[in-house]
Formats: structure tokens, C-alpha cells, sequence
């Protein structure tokens, strides 16, 4: 009798890979529209460029491996790794910045330990962390939502502030919204406000919020829950990490606001800014270097947010998601340890 031995991800339903990739990526189109609606055509521009760079540095590295190029990139991995950069991206970041981050993922995150399967680490996460310590200032500057912005951008004006055929000074003038200034993510505001003495009250009767949330963010975060669901739906993903990551945050988030609501986010801004739904299931539900079992997987998601809430609350990144889940990657291997199944059959103490 012959035995197929394969690498993670290992699922119960018939899907290859390439399929999962595939619906995965199509899960993701409700948010990354979106966010393009909200943050300009630079999210389009941004994910056509890590596509590009991802497949091309793939196939290079798998030459030069002596492996197989087409049946490779044909599994939609390094397409859903440049995606999920990308989007993490600042829309009008200078292209360098999302092809050294892609290349990062690809060639040293993935193909250096073996290709999918292999790697201990999430790619797209890896690389965001790396980009964000190394380039800190293009990392946080993003662009003022559409909607609110003095001079929204067009395709063109887009394509000259991503390429660097733009002045400093115009790129600016770009950047600010209505009422002259230019605007970070609505974590980082707060943050920031926070750390000037302003309470959480005082820095939400800011233009910014109209919502409550910081303009555009809950809506993207509200499509990429819907495409969160339809994963879930079609079996993609299994609930238990995504439930334990909005459970976790949830309930640390509504205790510190309770005791400090002058100081402390609230539950529902937590749940529904920065990178909370994308992060909660299509960055932590990798098979690959998430927990496998049933409990692993509730202990990893909880532990995510936990690390998102104290990073957050207490560090120095205001969003922290990247942070918290490549801590919890280092931890999957230890968790599955000791919490695998008992054998059938087995009774303790024989």
C-alpha cells in the first residue's frame, strides 16, 4: 500500500489548492472594492504591481531551483500573498516599496524555506513588518479617503505619485483632506491624540470621524467580514480562529474601556478599523502557519487578539495586526504540541 505524503494545507473537503487561492482571492474583491471606492485607484494600481513581481520572482526562484515553474504559480499562492500586501499598503506609497515587500515574501519568507507548505512565517505579514520597520514614514502615510479629500486623485495623478514623477509638494497637496490636514489611519489618530493629552471624545469630534470609525474604514472592514463569511460558507475556513480573534478583542477591548473610556478605544472601533476583518479571515486563517486542531485553532485566534488589543493599547504600532500574528506563528508548532487529540482509544493513565 502506497502513502501520499504532502505539506499543509490539508483540508477535509476535495479542493485543491489553486481552488482555495482562488476563492479566497474572490472573498477579497467586496473589501478591496472598497477600499479602491474610499482610498482611490492607487489599491488597484499597488496589487497589479505586487502580482506582477510575485509570479515573476516565483517563477525565477523555482528555475533556478529545477522545479516546475507552471504548475507553481498555477496554485494562486504568491497571487494571494501579493494581494494581501498590497492592500496593506499605502495606496500611493512609491512602487520601490511594494516590490521589495512582495520580493521579501516570495523569495526569503517563502521559497527560502522550500515553498508552500514549508513556511513557518505569513508571507504578506513578514513583509509588511519588515517594510514598516524599515520605511516608517512611506509605511504610515496614507491618503485621505476620497470622499473628504481637497484633490481626490485620478488615474493619471495616481500613477505620477506612485511612479515619482511627482513633486514632494504636489504629493502633499494631495494628501490633505478638507479641513487642511493631512490625516493617518484612524488608529493612529487616536493614538497620536492620546499621547498629546487629548481624551478619546475630544478626538472623535474630529471631520475625520464623521462615522465614529474614521471615514471609509468601517465599510471597508463591514465588505471584508461579508467576504470573511462567505469563506466560512463555502468552507475555506474554519470559524474557530476568526471567531476566537474578534471574541478576544472584543471582550479585552470593552474591559479597558470600561474602566478608562477617556483613554481606551472602544469594543466596536477595535472590531471595525485598521486591519481587524481582513486580518481576523484572510491573514490569520493560513493553514499553513496557523494552528491545525480544533482547540490550537481557538487558543492561536485568541491569542491574536490579545496581542492585537495590548500592541494597540500599549505599544508603539497603532494597528498591530502584523505583529500579533506573526508572534502567534512562532507559537502554532508549541500550541498543537500540547493540545493534539487524544488518540482513539487511548484512556489516560494506560
Amino acid at each position: 500500500m502506497a502513502f501520499k505524503l504532502a505539506s499543509s494545507p490539508h483540508l477535509r473537503v476535495k479542493l485543491q489548492t489553486q481552488t482555495v487561492m482562488r476563492r479566497v482571492i474572490m472573498c477579497a474583491v467586496p473589501g478591496i472594492a472598497v477600499q479602491s471606492y474610499f482610498f482611490g485607484f492607487g489599491v488597484l494600481v499597488q496589487i497589479l504591481l505586487a502580482v506582477s513581481v510575485a509570479l515573476a520572482a516565483e517563477a525565477a526562484v523555482l528555475a533556478l531551483r529545477k522545479r516546475a515553474v507552471l504548475p507553481t504559480i498555477s496554485d494562486n499562492s504568491a497571487v494571494l500573498t501579493a494581494i494581501l500586501l498590497a492592500v496593506a499598503i499605502p495606496p500611493i506609497a512609491p512602487w520601490w516599496l511594494v516590490v521589495i515587500g512582495t520580493l521579501f515574501a516570495i523569495v526569503l519568507v517563502k521559497q527560502l524555506y522550500g515553498g508552500l507548505g514549508q513556511n513557518i512565517f505569513n508571507p504578506a505579514m513578514a513583509a509588511y513588518v519588515m517594510l514598516l520597520i524599515s520605511f516608517p514614514v512611506q509605511m504610515t502615510s496614507w491618503s485621505i479617503p476620497s470622499v473628504i479629500a481637497q484633490n481626490p486623485m485620478d488615474l493619471n495623478l495616481t500613477l505620477q505619485a506612485i511612479f515619482g514623477s511627482m513633486s514632494a509638494d504636489q504629493l502633499n497637496q494631495y494628501k490633505l483632506g478638507f479641513d487642511g490636514i493631512a490625516m493617518a489611519t484612524p488608529l493612529d489618530t487616536v493614538k497620536t491624540d492620546l499621547a498629546l493629552g487629548l481624551t478619546m471624545t475630544e478626538s472623535l469630534t474630529k471631520p475625520a470621524f464623521a462615522d465614529g470609525f474614521g471615514v471609509g474604514w468601517f465599510w471597508v472592514n463591514m465588505a471584508y467580514l461579508l467576504g470573511g463569511l462567505v469563506m466560512l460558507q463555502l468552507k475555506v475556513i474554519r470559524w474557530q480562529i476568526s471567531a476566537a480573534i474578534l471574541g478576544s478583542l472584543f471582550i479585552c477591548s470593552s474591559f479597558g474601556y470600561l474602566l478608562s473610556p477617556d483613554t481606551h478605544v472602544g469594543p466596536l472601533m477595535q472590531l471595525f478599523s485598521g486591519a481587524t476583518m481582513i486580518g481576523a479571515f484572510f491573514i490569520a486563517t493560513d493553514p499553513v502557519t496557523a494552528a491545525t486542531s480544533v482547540r490550537g485553532r481557538l487558543i492561536f485566534g485568541a491569542l491574536i487578539g490579545v496581542l492585537v488589543y495590548v500592541i494597540r493599547t500599549f505599544g508603539g504600532y497603532p494597528d498591530a495586526f502584523a505583529f500579533a500574528v506573526l508572534l502567534a506563528n512562532l507559537c502554532a508548532p508549541f500550541i498543537d504540541y500540547y493540545v493534539k487529540p487524544r488518540t482513539y482509544g487511548h484512556r489516560t493513565g494506560h
